[in-house]
């Protein structure tokens, strides 16, 4: 029994190591990259890139600060903590981290000049892309694997999603009435009803990426 008990005890520090190098390995990439892109904001870049909130209007930079606030209160004890980072992963960082991934190389494939245009490449390298678009994706799929999360009930869920995505829907449209540009120029391929089509399109994407998270944390590690 005691030898049982000090495996059990083992395999639970080994996989606790496992988790702080991670939570810290994630941690030091988001401090990088948006310390890139922060200095890139001093920079002579086309016109309308960071004009009028700067890189605060991008979906990609709203989530890596949501992923950067989750890894940092990761590893405390306390309750709050521990509520707030699930609270965060369940219904932000997974959900929009998945959604960015999807539809940014969706679009991208289709057609890069709706999402990326390729004046963008001068300014940020491919690999600087990957860092915000693909590397989401193996990031969050590592925090489903190695740490379980409480997640709200779906009911909840779904409507914080909804709040978000009208803010943030709001405040795409709040930057196109004050400087005429749009945050994405496929945007601007849409009539009025086109726009609200595609936001409730989003929307409803990003419901199912929340019950694919709420899934996934309930097929590894149970109740």
């Amino acid at each position: 029994m005691k030898t049982q008990s000090s495996c059990r005890s083992s395999r639970a520090a080994d996989m606790q190591g496992v988790m702080k190098i991670f939570h810290i390995t994630a941690f030091i990439w988001y401090a990088f990259i948006m310390q890139c892109l922060y200095i890139k904001e001093g920079e002579s870049l086309p016109p309308g890139i960071f004009e009028y909130g700067g890189p605060w209007k991008y979906l990609t930079f709203l989530n890596l600060v949501r992923t950067f606030c989750k890894t940092c209160t990761q590893e405390a004890d306390c309750h709050v903590s521990r509520f707030s980072t699930d609270f965060l992963f369940s219904v932000f960082a997974f959900p929009m981290g998945m959604l960015v991934v999807l539809f940014f190389w969706s679009i991208f494939a289709y057609d890069r000049q709706l999402v990326y245009p390729e004046a963008m490449d001068t300014f940020f390298p491919p690999w600087m892309n990957h860092a915000m678009h693909t590397l989401v994706l193996p990031i969050l799929l590592g925090e489903v694997l190695l740490q379980p999360h409480v997640y709200p009930k779906t009911r909840n869920g779904i409507a914080l999603l909804g709040i978000a995505g009208m803010a943030y829907f709001t405040w795409v449209m709040w930057v196109y009435l004050n400087v005429g540009m749009w945050v994405y120029p496929l945007l601007g391929l849409f009539s009025n009803s086109g726009l609200i089509g595609f936001f409730l399109f989003t929307l409803f994407v990003s419901v199912l990426l929340f019950l694919l998270g709420k899934g996934l944390n309930l097929c590894i590690w149970g109740k």
